[in-house]
């Protein structure tokens, strides 16, 4: 579905203007186009194929979608993928993507997948004119400045999940559901560090060294964006050596226990376990058994055993075993 579809000239807009007169505009030296689509259909990315002359490729890929975030050269344009994030109701993370056609005088996005726009991108755009006639070179900073944005707060999101899961590490009972939890988190982790690192690799190409003339001269703002997926790739590694520290302490939690437990059962083992050498003992039928005729003999039996039973358990408590 088409969005906007604007002719800029100088850094200023010129007029929203149809499709079919996109390759008139992007024949101009002195202007640029700027169309946005929501989940394109295969033919609406036809027809961009022919008012931009788009290599087939890089349609291709951008019909097919779930592709990996990547930077592809075709002569003098570009096709880049980025994954966007969302957090959503039941803070269930959705991964959405964004394939973005740059070329010396157009820039093309097809949003799919996701709730999230940037029509706020194209006003703080052209609310700065001086920048913006720079040309595609700042649309597409602009466009991947704002998809990088919206990784920190949830960033922050999940790191906030993960303070709320140690802080029940050490409650009692709570160790099954905090491993559910922590799994659970380090799969959505995973999931952002899928969207950031590939996208970390792949934006070197726009800044330093040999760099694609459509990004000439807006290398210090590709290069404010690779700082940005640095800070995001640090903060994603902390948290998957915090989720796997914490999972083990958990586990150890656990074994600890049962070990607890086990230590209980064994105690208590030991204590039946004189209860039934005593009752063997005089529960065998020999006839020479002096103490079965006694009178006070049962008496005397039961004395006993409980004297021997309430040794052990004073000495168990003690150890902490009960």
């Amino acid at each position: 579905m088409l969005i906007n579809c604007v002719a800029y000239v100088d850094g200023r807009k010129l007029a929203d203007i149809p499709v079919v007169d996109i390759s008139d505009y992007v024949a101009r030296d002195d202007a640029f186009v700027w169309v946005a689509l929501r989940d394109a259909s295969p033919g609406e990315l036809k027809v961009m194929q022919e008012e931009f002359g788009l290599h087939e490729l890089a349609v291709e890929d951008a019909g097919r979608g779930q592709q990996r975030p990547k930077i592809e050269e075709y002569g003098d344009s570009l096709f880049i993928v980025v994954k966007m994030l969302e957090l959503r109701e039941g803070e269930e993370l959705h991964v959405g993507e964004v394939d973005i056609f740059v070329g010396p005088n157009y820039v093309l996005s097809n949003r799919s997948n996701s709730t999230q726009d940037f029509l706020g991108v194209r006003a703080r755009a052209e609310r700065e004119p001086h920048l913006l006639q720079q040309g595609a070179g700042f649309v597409l900073y602009a466009l991947m400045d704002a998809v990088v944005d919206r990784y920190f707060p949830i960033i922050d999101a999940l790191e906030m999940e993960l303070e709320k899961i140690e802080e029940r590490i050490f409650i009692h009972g709570s160790q099954r559901d905090n491993i559910e939890r922590l799994y659970d988190l380090k799969r959505k982790v995973m999931q952002v560090r899928h969207a950031v690192v590939p996208l970390l690799e792949a934006i070197g190409k726009l800044h330093g060294g040999r760099v694609p003339s459509v990004c000439r001269n807006t290398q210090e703002y590709f290069r404010d964006v690779h700082d940005h997926l640095l800070r995001i790739s640090t903060a994603l590694d902390t948290m998957r050596e915090t989720i796997g520290t914490a999972i083990q302490v958990n586990l150890s939690m656990v074994a600890l226990e049962e070990g607890e437990v086990n230590k209980r059962l064994a105690a208590w083992a030991a204590i039946f376990a004189v209860l039934t050498a005593f009752a063997g003992i005089w529960g065998m039928n020999f006839k020479h058994m002096p103490e079965l005729d006694w009178r006070f003999g049962y008496p005397a039996a039961l004395t006993l055993m409980a004297v021997v039973c309430g040794s052990l358990y004073r000495r168990f408590k003690k150890a902490g075993w009960l």
